[in-house]
């Protein structure tokens, strides 16, 4: 690896102490909502002061603090680690485990554990081997750990971007985009167009329906109209999301086949979310309204999109959009530093092939590459995020630490490139 031998020798000797620092984050419960992480950040601002790290606080709201940590580097760049503090909540009776932390051999249960406070823990020993040994990295690290991620709010990234508190050349969120034992470096992600749907009707009785016309019919049919212009028709893709669509479709092809893997990322996916109407089963209903979920593949222009399903809802009789959200999706190019680096240095230390994929939503990777900053999502674990009994593993763990400490050495000698405009 790029890591240094002493840094390297000094991080494979910390596993009992990598466990110790994830249970004491999954001890502290961060369940979101209410989201309430401010006595996780005092513990975590707590541990940089005894390193000597220097610390500073973005807060939008005193419920939901924003902690951010500095250690100087040689050179004028800077490796930013994001990472949130909040969690899904859990349901204490569905768990055979301790949702607030228990190790059992290999494995460290907890929610949280691997979405993502066991990446945090990696990102937490990484700072503390600099810090303790005295070692100044080739780059300047700078840790973002955020609030209020598992419900996208404005207290969290938002907050700090707006506070101009970022400025970093690269990076790595450290979200779990490995499982088992197939690995994956997620340098993409979708955009979106949510609808709101709104059908009108006449109503008549439901012995007489042929008199009325049924709102929550012409909804569906309005529906089925959209899917069948926009769902089965292929995007034109740039060639260099082509390349990542190719991973893409690799990566995902044992889980669910190469013809979905494939239409998953070449084409519109369309899901009718909610579909309400109607006031009894024997009246034809005046009234009907849907929210439909729609994803496009990184380099597909959103709002032409969105111009297009405008038109199309227009041709639907008694149809009308109530409401509408949307998102472009971006992407980091194959051979750009960052991927380069994050991909050779999980190579290195898995001795596996490493996918360079999209993810099939998106979250604070595309705010950070909107405001700029070229950002990879990437941390070993396993698929059992949100899930009852989460766990991740010693292993996963010890292989975070170890990469999260070497990346910044591979990109000193790879990031020499300017820094890409969003």
């Amino acid at each position: 690896m790029a890591l240094p031998e002493p840094l390297q020798t000094e991080l494979s000797g910390r596993a009992d102490a990598l466990v110790e620092t994830l249970l004491d984050l999954l001890a502290v419960d961060t369940s979101n909502p209410p989201g309430e992480t401010g006595a996780l950040a005092d513990a975590v601002e707590a541990r940089f002061d005894r390193l000597g790290v220097e610390t500073e606080r973005v807060v939008a709201d005193p419920a939901k603090p924003n902690l951010l940590a500095t250690i100087p580097g040689d050179g004028p760049r800077t490796l930013l680690y994001n990472g949130h503090l909040d969690t899904v909540p859990y349901d204490e009776r569905a768990w055979e485990r301790d949702p607030l932390g228990e190790r059992d051999g290999d494995r460290v249960y907890g929610r949280g554990a691997t979405d993502m406070k066991g990446p945090l823990a990696a990102m937490l020993e990484a700072a503390a081997v600099y810090a303790e040994t005295g070692t100044t990295p080739p780059v300047t690290l700078q840790f973002a750990l955020v609030s209020d991620e598992e419900v996208a709010g404005d207290p969290g990234l938002p907050a700090v971007l707006d506070a101009g508190r970022l400025d970093a050349d690269w990076c790595v969120i450290g979200e779990t985009t490995c499982g088992g034992e197939r690995r994956s470096v997620t340098v993409a992600d979708k955009g979106s167009v949510w609808l709101t749907l709104e059908a009108t009707g006449s109503g008549a009785h439901g012995s007489r329906p042929i008199l009325g016309d049924n709102a929550i019919d012409r909804l569906y049919r309005a529906v089925e109209t959209i899917r069948s212009r926009f769902g089965t028709e292929p995007f034109d893709l740039d060639p260099a999301v082509a390349a990542i669509v190719e991973e893409s479709v690799s990566y995902y092809e044992p889980t669910m086949g190469e013809t979905a893997a494939r239409d998953l990322f070449t084409r519109p996916t369309i899901s009718l979310g909610t579909l309400s109407g109607g006031e009894s089963v024997n009246s034809v209903p005046v009234s009907a309204r849907a929210e439909l979920d729609v994803r496009l593949t990184a380099g597909v222009q959103t709002p032409d999109v969105l111009a297009r399903l405008r038109d199309c809802v227009a041709d639907c009789e008694g149809i009308e959009i109530a409401d509408v959200s949307w998102s472009v999706g971006t992407y980091e190019p194959l051979d750009s530093p960052l991927v380069s680096s994050v991909t050779e240095t999980v190579a290195d230390a898995t001795g596996d092939r490493v996918f360079r994929r999209s993810a099939t939503g998106g979250g604070d990777a595309k705010k950070l590459r909107n405001a700029g900053v070229p950002t990879v999502e990437f941390a070993l674990g396993t698929d059992t995020a949100h899930a009852a009994d989460e766990y991740t593993t010693v292993d996963a763990l010890r292989g975070n630490a170890l990469i999260y400490a070497a990346l910044p050495y591979r990109l000193a000698g790879d990031g020499d490139s300017p820094r890409q405009e969003r």
